[in-house]
Parts: structure tokens; sequence; C-alpha cells
């Protein structure tokens, strides 16, 4: 009979979960070079206890993880609401044609994710999971997949995903730096070590504030309304189509409309708020996720996994080094921004900014990377990765 622990004992668990993260990020230099997340690092002593207390006990535990799918709907929600068009406009050229690469890359990765799991002989689903899902999509919209394979009965699907979303956060840190150099010896490229590096977030003009009451107050409610109206509309839709999409959806899209509605009435957002709701969620999010992984599951599945990894690290340092280098202009600048897209497409866009900040400590800054980067990260990639997953879905493959 499983050990059953509540909700107030498992958002203690997490909070200390990610304390131990923390603990260990702090002190174990690769953890911290690769920006492996605290509660990656913590989640996953968390389970791999829980593991080995199955292994000796033959009784699992389970977390009560209602809170957690709230949580995913309010990180992605503050997500919708950070996609203003004025701000994405700024990228200019370079930025369209980031984002065609990028829906390319997507369909090239859940290409290679299906192509590995024919060979091996599994469900379709899984290779769509060892794609796009996980690697571009990061440990949210693994979680969230995986617990809609789950629920078609696809046994480890969540587990899967987030073995492969840790890989890809690794492996993303460790071939960009590589790729940049090869690119900047090979063409004789170089920035200019003199300026320095200014780093635009999605609203660089308009610093946020401290974090107020009123504005916590305010954040809360627009939060509540993106989730509730995603919720309807989710409702609505499935009750008119029978391929399942995943709540988060609805609630990003949902901050997508309020945030604009909100510039063209001249209204602002908190958003020192909103960031510091969006860091919670995400960080409570992921401990409870990765603290409640099945390890054991995955026992008949790291050769394959590995074999996954392998094949979309290929894929991200071709597509990076002749395709993206090439169209972005062959210059210094696209050599960053190749080695930022390969943080990018594996891991997560703090992984893809770690990159580009190592390169250009040592060759020189690179404005055009630190903009186009970081939006392409922010806005569109979730979009276009959700978009493309339905595609997949729609196909008679998974039919």
């Amino acid at each position: 009979m499983p050990v059953i622990i509540n909700t107030t004992w498992t958002i203690i668990a997490a909070i200390v979960v990610l304390y131990v993260g923390r603990f260990l990020t702090t002190r174990i230099r690769l953890l911290k070079n690769f920006n492996i997340p605290e509660a990656v690092s913590g989640g996953l002593i968390c389970s791999t206890l829980v593991a080995i207390y199955y292994a000796l006990t033959e009784q699992q535990i389970q977390f009560d993880l209602s809170l957690r799918d709230i949580l995913l709907l309010v990180f992605f929600s503050t997500i919708g609401l950070s996609a203003k068009i004025k701000t994405l406009a700024s990228g200019g050229r370079a930025l369209v044609l980031l984002v065609l690469c990028a829906i390319v890359f997507l369909f090239l990765q859940n290409t290679a994710g299906l192509l590995v799991s024919w060979v091996f002989g599994a469900n379709p689903a899984y290779g769509l999971l060892a794609g796009s899902i996980a690697f571009a999509g990061g440990h949210g919209t693994a979680i969230s997949y995986g617990q809609l394979a789950a629920a078609e009965g696809l046994p480890g699907a969540v587990e899967i995903g987030m073995a492969c979303a840790t890989f890809g956060l690794i492996s993303g840190g460790l071939i960009g730096g590589p790729i940049a150099r090869y690119l900047i010896n090979r063409h004789q490229l170089s920035g200019d070590p003199d300026k320095q590096e200014v780093i635009p977030g999605p609203e660089e003009t308009d610093e946020p504030g401290p974090v107020t009451l009123n504005g916590m107050l305010d954040s809360i409610f627009i939060l509540a309304i993106c989730v509730g109206a995603g919720a309807l509309m989710n409702d609505w839709l499935a009750q008119r189509s029978e391929l399942p999409l995943p709540g988060f959806l609805t609630a990003m899209f949902t901050g997508i409309v309020i945030t604009n509605l909100f510039d063209v009435f001249k209204l602002q957002l908190d958003k020192a708020s909103l960031s510091l709701c969006s860091d919670v969620s995400l960080q409570l999010f992921l401990a409870m996720s990765l603290m409640s992984l099945q390890l054991w599951s995955l026992a008949g599945a790291w050769g394959p996994l590995l074999v996954v990894l392998l094949a979309q690290s290929s894929v991200t340092v071709v597509f990076a080094i002749y395709i993206i280098f090439p169209l972005l202009g062959r210059d210094y600048d696209a050599a960053v921004i190749s080695a930022g897209f390969s943080g990018l497409g594996l891991g997560a866009t703090p992984v893809g900014i770690a990159n580009m900040h190592s390169v250009t400590e040592k060759y020189g800054a690179s404005q055009k990377a630190f903009l186009v980067v970081p939006l392409v990260g922010a806005f569109f990639l979730d979009l276009a990765n959700a978009t493309i997953i339905q595609f997949f879905l729609a196909t008679p493959l998974f039919r």
C-alpha cells in the first residue's frame, strides 16, 4: 500500500527541496556553470531517496500534486503577460529569421525523436516526448504533455520527459561554447572586447520597481483571470475537439490578449510582482514535479535515453553551424547567436544566455545576440512549439 503525502506536507517538502537545491547549486561548480535550476538538483536528490525507499520496502511514496497543476497554469500565464507586440517588433530582421529557424528546428527535433522511437520499436508518443516537448519545451512542457500521455495509458511518460529535459539542460550548456569557438576560429571573427555588454530584458526601457502589496494583489487578480478564462476556453475547446489540449496553452493565450489590451488602453502591469509570481510558481512547480518522479520506471530506458540525447545534440550542432550561422550573416553576432540558440533549443533561455555570456566575455560584446535570443526564448518558442506539437498529434501516426 503506498504512503500518501497530503497537500500540506507536499508543499513543505517542496520548499525543503528548493533549499537543498540552492545549497547544492551554490557549492557545486558544475551545477552553477550549467545553470541547473535549484529545483532540479534538489528534486532529483529527493526522487532518488524515494526510489531507494521503494527498492528497500517495495512501498511507493505518492505526493498530492493537485497544487502543482495550478502553479503550471500561473507560470505560463506570466509568460503570456510578458508577450507584448511592441517589444517583439524591436527585434527586426534578425528576430524574424531566428523565429523561422526555430520553427524548422522544432520540426527536425520532433522528427529525430520519432525516428529514435521507431528504431527501438517504441510508441511514437515517446518519440514526441523526446523531441521538442522535453528539449525545446523544457520541464514544464514535458510534465504537462507527459501527464496527458500517462492519462492515455503511456507508462513512464512523465519520467521520460523529465529525464530528457534534464539531460537537455546539461547538453545545451556543454555544446554552446564549442560551437561559437569553432565558428569564430574558422571564419576569423571577433567582437569588440572593450564594449560593455547590455543585456536587454523584455522591457529594457521600463525597469520594474519594488514589489508592493497592491502590486502583488493586482498581479494575483490578473493571473486568476488568466487561469480562469483559460480553463473555460479549454473546456469549450474540449467539447468540440477530440484532440487533447494542455491547459497551459489557453492560460498563456489569455495572458497575451490581456497584456496587449493593456497596451491599447495605456494601462500598466506590475512587472516586479509578476516576475516574482513567475519565479515562485516555476520553482515550486519544478520541485514538486522532480521530487515525485518514479525513477524506477526508467530502469530499462537508459539506453534509448542516451541515444535520444546524442541524436538531439547532433541535430542542434548541425543546425546551429549550417543553418543559423549562415542565415544570420556569417559574422560575429551570428556566431554568438548560434551558441545561444543551442542552449535554447536543448535546454532553456537561461542556458542560452549563459552560453552567450561565456562567449562574449572572451571575444567581445554582441548587442544583437542579447536582443534576439531572449526574445525568441521568452515569447516565440513556446507558442511555436505548442502549435507544432498539436500538428504532430493531429497526424495519423497518433490516431
